[in-house]
This record gives structure tokens, C-alpha cells and sequence, in this order.
């Protein structure tokens, strides 16, 4: 049986897991016990991640996704659901991009890029992976962590797409947490109960990512992504009664420490 404190015997979807904080939660949760589904575009880079998640001792296969694509996501959901059926019950939503950009020069494919994977992208994967989870047997809770950013409450020149991006992810994220506080699934014997799935989000501050370097932050001003990884553990290993709607988590700094 699944275990949910410990993530044993639990299939984890987690995507942009080629790289940067995609590649730091597939880590973070093979450790913690779960068999992990590496998801991107980018097939080497997760190989490479699958490498790194064997050698901590971890559980994990590749699975291509295009975040962006509806035949794509729904195809990935029903593999992992054909290959591991009730057991496939945690999706971290990780992947993201950032295009920098003013009002006077913004790309118009750029910021449609950015909006199609921090934003759309996740939410219909979202939707696709619940269809599955409102099916599991009583007593069971499937997890959903949702990575957003504290861009998405703060705001920057030349982020107008990543913010705006983000700004929309969070709302959405509250819609669907009280969509599901709200919203029952009816049982064989025909009684109701809560829907059988909590979705979390973690906002972030900077991490030291690759997607980061385009902005030069010094490296001492930014977390490492293993450092955001551990809350996204941390959420989905929570006691089924529990629920973080956000966790916000920034570098912490020395008084000292050069800034």
C-alpha cells in the first residue's frame, strides 16, 4: 500500500525534470521513496536527471511531455496511469521559461511561449491528472504542488511575460483549491465524499537555476534549487489532513553577507 509520509509505493510525475529545480525534485522525491516520472522535451537532459536519481538510490523513468500540448499531456498522464494505475498520484507542476522583454520591444511568440508553459500548460495537465485521481479508493489522497514564483506577487522591468505568467498560475491555483473544497465525487454505494485531492503551491524566490543566468543575480543572493525541492517533499508527504494552500521561500542572508 501507499505510503504517504514516506512516498513508497507512490508514482510521482514531475516535469521539467531535465534540469534546474525540475531535476532537484526528481531527486528530492525518489529519495523520499517514490518511483518518479521524469517529464520534458528535452530527452537527454532527463536521462541525465534518471542518472543522477539512480546513483541516490531512487526509482525514476523518462516519459517525454510537451507541456504545451493537449494531445501530449493527456498521453502522458494515461501511460503513467495504464503502467501503474492508483499508485500514479503525485504530480509536481515545475517546468517553466522566462523571455525578458519591455512593453516597447516584447515579442508577441515569445510571451505566448511563456504563458502556454508557466500557465496553461500546467492547468490543463492539472485537469488531466484529477479526471484519473477522483476515482481512487476511500482513504487515499492524491498531491498536486504547483511551483509558482514570487514574481507572481512582486513585480520587475522586462518580466511582463514571466510575471504575468506567474501572476495568472497563482490565481488559478486558488480557483482550483477552492473548487475542490468545495466539489464532492459520488462513491460506488452512491454516498459523497471530498474529492480525493489536495493541490499545494510553493512561490519561490530565486533559485541558482540555469533559466536564472540571463538576469545576472550574484550566485549568494539565491537559493539552490535542492533547497525549494525539499518543500515540494515536504507538502506531498504531509499527513492526509494537512493542507499548505502557499508556502513562499526566499534566501536567507547573513546580516554580514555581502548583498
Amino acid at each position: 500500500m501507499a505510503d504517504s509520509r514516506t512516498l513508497q509505493g507512490r508514482v510521482a510525475l514531475v516535469t521539467g525534470g531535465a534540469s534546474g529545480l525540475g531535476r532537484a525534485t526528481c531527486v528530492a522525491l525518489a529519495e523520499a521513496g517514490a518511483h518518479v516520472a521524469i517529464a520534458d522535451i528535452d530527452e537527454a537532459g532527463s536521462k541525465s536527471t534518471s542518472e543522477l536519481v539512480a546513483e541516490a538510490g531512487g526509482s525514476a523513468e523518462v516519459v517525454a511531455l510537451d507541456v504545451t500540448d493537449d494531445a501530449s499531456r493527456r498521453s502522458v498522464v494515461q501511460q503513467l496511469a495504464g503502467a501503474h494505475g492508483d499508485a500514479f498520484d503525485v504530480l509536481a507542476n515545475v517546468a517553466g521559461i522566462d523571455r525578458p522583454g519591455y512593453i516597447t520591444d516584447i515579442d508577441l511568440a515569445d510571451y505566448q511561449r511563456v504563458q502556454a508553459v508557466n500557465c496553461e500548460g500546467p492547468i490543463f495537465l492539472t485537469s488531466e491528472f484529477m479526471k484519473r485521481v477522483q476515482h481512487l479508493p476511500e482513504g487515499r489522497t492524491a498531491d498536486v504542488v504547483h511551483v509558482v514564483s514570487l514574481s507572481a506577487i512582486t513585480s520587475g522591468s522586462g518580466a511582463i511575460a514571466y510575471n504575468g505568467s506567474k501572476a495568472g498560475f497563482l490565481n488559478a491555483t486558488r480557483c482550483i483549491q477552492r473548487e475542490l473544497r468545495e466539489k464532492a465525487v459520488t462513491a460506488g454505494d452512491g454516498s459523497e465524499r471530498p474529492f480525493p485531492c489536495r493541490v499545494q503551491a510553493v512561490i519561490p524566490a530565486a533559485m541558482d537555476t540555469p533559466m536564472m543566468e540571463q538576469w545576472g543575480i550574484p550566485a549568494h543572493l539565491m537559493m539552490p534549487p535542492s533547497a525549494v525541492a525539499e518543500m515540494v517533499r515536504y507538502l506531498v508527504t504531509l499527513h492526509p489532513a494537512a493542507f499548505v494552500p502557499e508556502m513562499q521561500i526566499v534566501p536567507r542572508l547573513e546580516p554580514n553577507f555581502p548583498r
